[in-house]
């Protein structure tokens, strides 16, 4: 069986049943697993000289045991990479997450705002109902590239291994990727490296959410508000999802009670976002998988060898 055919077939097995809460509140998630290891990392080499070499080992042993496992999963056969995989996609968690946000702001802004600081890190407490649905709409953005369309894309090339691999250096880009003092050096490697596997698939995202969106003639205009962003990568889906839709996303907002300027991306779009607006961002998630499913199959069709 293609590596085709088995990402087809766990993409349509992530969108049926996504998460099953009665799943992973008896067993823990091999995220959950992937960020104990990361964590017990940070807490053990974390402190003294040489902070960048050790946070470099740190993400290559993470890295080189991810993959091993893998490679001894697919040994298993094809039906255990098709379920391992699905549990590694996220579409159906990230669209359920995202609707609940239209869903909160359309009970009350208080809902609203708890449903968004579910899946955003910035402040939550003070925002406006437009704030609210624009947080929702850029997660929905990113979190397609890096929690469905990058893990895709490393399992078509290098399959359960590299998937995994990826996983493992995302989980820990999230832990430990950050410009602070504690995690500057420790986590120089985890950055860049996540930044490197997300390049590509950040264009990918951008391309299969353009084409649905009917913005594949504003590539220019895309690629220009991409470059606003300060990561290499999230700004292209993100540029894509606002020009889709029509409103201007990013600008303004807090972090730890700090409120930041950030440029606004498709800043000659609407900013009076609400409800409608998350849903219709929704909407166009299903139609970029959709798309992303169609290609998949066609590339099994012409048996293209991956």
């Amino acid at each position: 069986m293609s590596a085709a055919v088995v990402l087809a077939a766990a993409l349509l097995l992530d969108a049926a049943f996504g998460e099953p809460r009665w799943l992973w509140d008896r067993l823990p998630h091999p995220a959950v697993l992937m960020g104990r290891l990361i964590g017990w990392c940070d807490r053990r080499f974390n402190s003294g000289k040489d902070r960048r070499a050790k946070g470099s080992l740190v993400v290559i042993g993470v890295g080189i045991s991810a993959g091993i496992t893998g490679w001894l999963m697919s040994l298993l056969g094809p039906l255990v990479e098709v379920v391992i995989a699905a549990i590694l996609l996220a579409q159906r968690s990230l669209v359920t997450h995202v609707a609940d946000v239209a869903d909160g702001l359309r009970q009350s802004l208080k809902q609203g705002r708890r449903s968004v600081a579910m899946i955003v890190s910035r402040d939550t407490t003070e925002m406006a109902p437009d704030a609210v649905a624009r947080s929702a709409i850029e997660s929905a953005a990113e979190n397609f590239s890096d929690g469905v369309i990058a893990p895709a894309f490393w399992f078509l090339i290098a399959g359960l291994p590299g998937i995994l691999i990826y996983k493992a250096v995302n989980t820990a880009d999230s832990m430990i990727g950050y410009r602070t003092p504690r995690h500057a050096d420790f986590g120089w490697a985890a950055a860049r490296l996540d930044d490197l596997l997300n390049w590509l698939p950040a264009r990918i995202s951008t391309l299969l959410i353009a084409t649905p969106g009917g913005a594949l003639d504003r590539w220019a205009a895309i690629r220009s508000d991409a470059a606003l962003h300060k990561s290499p990568n999230a700004g292209w889906p993100e540029a894509a999802m606002a020009h889709s839709l029509g409103v201007a996303l990013a600008g303004p907002r807090s972090y730890d009670g700090r409120m930041q300027q950030f440029p606004f991306v498709n800043a000659q779009g609407t900013r009076r976002i609400s409800a409608p607006d998350v849903d219709a961002s929704v909407a166009l998630l299903w139609q970029a998988w959709g798309v992303m499913l169609a290609s998949l199959l066609a590339l099994s069709l012409v048996s293209v060898p991956f």
